[in-house]
């Protein structure tokens, strides 16, 4: 992390398998992101990130200081990150100096997102707009309501982005984590046939290999070989989801409802394995299309389906990310700190 200095303009980036969102960032701003800034670009459209934030220094008409880049992959010593479903390898470095920055820092995606719900309320705005909606009869518990909490943030989109919020008195970090990778745990008979499906195509099944965009197709795929029917080559998620929307397709809702389940049995063992007794915030872009089924599902079931631990699951919170930038959000958290402030709203 660059150390500390004064409040100045930064450049957000939120760096994903797909898509690159930019905004700018004012730290001393009570709203810290300025939404009219906020722009997306499709990554295969550029060759690098600094193309990319250069054309959007040159459309949004906006200047930085500093910069705070959130990216789908492993950071190597602060310094670089190849992302994880994208093609760019970025140096933090290299890239200061391309756009003649001060710094650059460069944070996992899932560190950032982490990082914003310090920023995000349940409150209803004027237009009918909640950034957090409860998954559950429990509501959203309070950041900062005790010296000691543990959040886990976890979320499908092109991958399965996982990462920890620890409060700790008016300490606050992230675990940054590869968890999306950790290994598929089957709990039903369906899963166990669908891990077979899967073991026999990839070997060893991660839970990325179902949760996440190319994950729900998988899904789709398997249960059509389980139930004897064809599955439709070169489907998209955006088509399962569809058909299961419009109950035409009766293997894609069944995909569908399977992915909310086996997405509660995933965020559940986080608990347990990061010991998140205060709550679990769902984000990912394909949180806010799953959320019907995600609320009417078997996910808390599967959640709270921990054997001896039951008791303890069923009062951990369980939270929805409807705000399309959670990313950027968390890039004006991180602002905040790298300009000597604290995101913690007590």
């Amino acid at each position: 992390m660059a150390n500390v200095s004064a409040k100045a303009p930064t450049l957000l980036a939120d760096l994903g398998g797909t898509n690159v969102r930019f905004g700018i960032a004012h730290p001393d701003e009570d709203q810290p992101l300025i939404q009219e800034s906020v722009r997306k670009y499709h990554v295969k459209d550029y060759a690098s990130l600094g193309d990319a934030a250069k054309q959007y220094f040159k459309d949004a008409g906006h200047e930085a200081q500093r910069a705070i880049i959130a990216a789908a992959g492993r950071i190597d010593n602060g310094e670089t990150v190849k992302v994880t479903n994208n093609p760019w390898a970025i140096s933090a470095k290299s890239l200061a100096k391309e756009l003649d920055l001060e710094w650059v820092h460069l944070v996992n995606d899932f560190a950032a997102q982490s990082m914003a719900v310090m920023l995000m309320t349940d409150e209803k705005s004027a237009d009918g707009h909640q950034d957090l909606v409860p998954v559950g009869k429990l509501g959203v518990p309070k950041i900062g309501a005790k010296d000691e909490q543990t959040f886990v943030v976890v979320g499908p989109g092109t991958g399965l982005g996982v990462g920890g919020l620890l409060i700790r008195g008016d300490k606050v970090s992230v675990l940054q984590t590869e968890g999306g990778h950790a290994g598929f745990a089957a709990h039903s008979a369906e899963d166990i046939e669908i891990l077979k499906v899967l073991n026999l195509r990839y070997g060893r099944v991660s839970n990325e290999r179902l949760i996440c965009g190319q994950g729900l197709v998988n899904l789709y795929e398997a249960i059509c070989e389980i139930s004897g029917q064809k599955p439709q080559e070169g489907i998209t998620p955006e088509e399962v989801t569809k058909r299961a929307t419009d109950e035409t397709c009766p293997m894609c809702g069944r995909a569908v409802e399977t992915f909310a389940g086996i997405f509660g049995s995933v965020a559940g063992d986080l608990v347990l394995t990061l010991g998140a007794w205060d709550g679990v915030y769902l984000t990912g872009g394909m949180t806010p299309i799953l959320l019907p089924w995600i609320q009417k599902g078997n996910f808390r079931e599967r959640f709270e389906a921990k054997g001896r631990f039951r008791d303890s699951m069923e009062q951990v919170p369980t939270q929805a990310i409807m705000n399309p930038e959670p990313g950027l959000i968390g890039g004006a958290a991180l602002a905040i700190v790298e300009a000597g402030g604290t995101p913690l709203r007590r």
